[in-house]
């Protein structure tokens, strides 16, 4: 563990710049750093596109906010993709105007395409830079900025292994997704008021409790297999299904033990609640479904680069979770592998917990050798 009080009164004051962004998914980790940070930190700011989730996120947690230009990095080539060079330097040239008037002590990067040009201009000026990488593998932004980083954290043990023996040079650990502390003080009570018919939903019955989610966004095919298996699965579950925004599902909504809602404002509460979680295999669900030591069914998106399916399969590999594939999706094949679910025995496992400790202490470590030289 790092002493702060000797670090800041070796170097003065700290400062460190957050950058990621194009999902929520590279910048609510950020957030939950946040905490953390202000022990160490003076001044934090946050680098972004313009148009992107992130400033919204951003400027509501405080953090003073600045724009550069930005291009979705993509490995097809396409007519449109001809600009993508050009915006990206004009983004690298417009971060490190910026880094210049920051003066930052260091630079944090979550991930996404939007953070690729600050880490580069970063590297440039001499700044030290860490990166996490919260998938099993690596996108193609982190590839490129691991190239410029000092350091690299990792959500998977396995994926700090393998970027080990990548990476010599480099710092690279596995640190664990930095987690909001919100995420462990879910109140379920909240849930089963939901269930009130006052509130439109059908009663709790004296049964197990299921939550389906499918992401930020819904998921069609999940919500197809949930209602289609509703006559089973009522047999033996009180269901809180969230379907996404502008995706309700008709159904009869006072169905005893069945909860229909579009989005789910604290999910911690509805963690709290279920005894087995039906979820996508994102990054940051997984490590919040983890850590708490849910029963998981996770149905990872087929679509994108794969990363929902390898994050799925190492999960799986690691005995932590039960896996449905999204083309083996149906009523029966989810009533099946909910069971089995139902029927596991969890353990704690300290491979899963927050990050944010570790993640600070790789920042700050990374500050102390850049002040000293390296």
């Amino acid at each position: 563990m790092i002493k702060l009080d000797e670090l800041q009164s070796s170097v003065g004051g700290l400062s460190i710049v957050l950058t990621g962004g194009g999902t929520a998914g590279h910048v609510l980790p950020n957030i939950a750093l946040l905490p953390h940070l202000r022990k160490s930190f003076d001044r934090i700011y946050y680098i972004g596109s313009d148009g992107g989730v992130e400033k919204g996120i951003a400027e509501q947690a405080g953090l003073e906010y600045f724009s550069i230009s930005t291009a979705k990095l993509r490995r097809s080539l396409s007519l449109s993709n001809l600009l993508t060079p050009f915006k990206v330097l004009g983004g690298i040239s417009g971060a490190k105007k910026l880094l210049r008037r920051l003066r930052p002590s260091v630079v944090f990067s979550m991930g996404g395409f939007v953070a690729y040009p600050v880490v580069a201009a970063a590297s440039k000026l001499g700044i030290p830079v860490v990166i996490h990488e919260s998938d099993y593998s690596m996108g193609l932004a982190n590839k490129m900025s691991a190239k410029h980083a000092d350091a690299v954290c990792t959500t998977f043990e396995a994926t700090a292994k393998v970027l080990s023996g990548k990476y010599p040079n480099k710092k690279v650990g596995h640190t664990g997704t930095p987690l909001r502390s919100e995420i462990f003080k879910g109140d379920a009570s909240r849930i089963e008021a939901l269930f009130a018919p006052r509130r439109g939903g059908g009663a709790l019955l004296a049964r197990s409790n299921l939550l389906v989610v499918g992401g930020s966004q819904g998921a069609r095919r999940i919500n197809e297999a949930v209602v289609g298996a509703l006559p089973e699965l009522l047999r033996g579950w009180n269901i809180l299904h969230v379907v996404g925004k502008g995706k309700l599902v008709d159904v009869n909504s006072l169905l005893d033990g069945y909860k229909q809602v579009e989005y789910m404002e604290n999910i911690a509460d509805a963690y709290a609640w279920a005894d087995v979680v039906v979820s996508r295999a994102g990054s940051g669900a997984m490590s919040e479904l983890l850590v708490l030591n849910k029963r998981v069914v996770f149905i990872p998106m087929s679509t994108g680069r794969g990363d929902q399916l390898e994050n799925a399969a190492e999960v799986k590999r690691l005995g932590k979770a039960e896996v449905l594939l999204e083309e083996e999706l149906c009523g029966s094949s989810l009533l099946s592998v909910i069971e089995r679910a139902q029927g596991r025995m969890q353990h704690a496992d300290a491979r899963w917990g927050d990050g944010s400790g570790a993640v600070v202490d790789t920042i700050l470590s990374v500050v102390v050798s850049g002040k000293s030289g390296r």
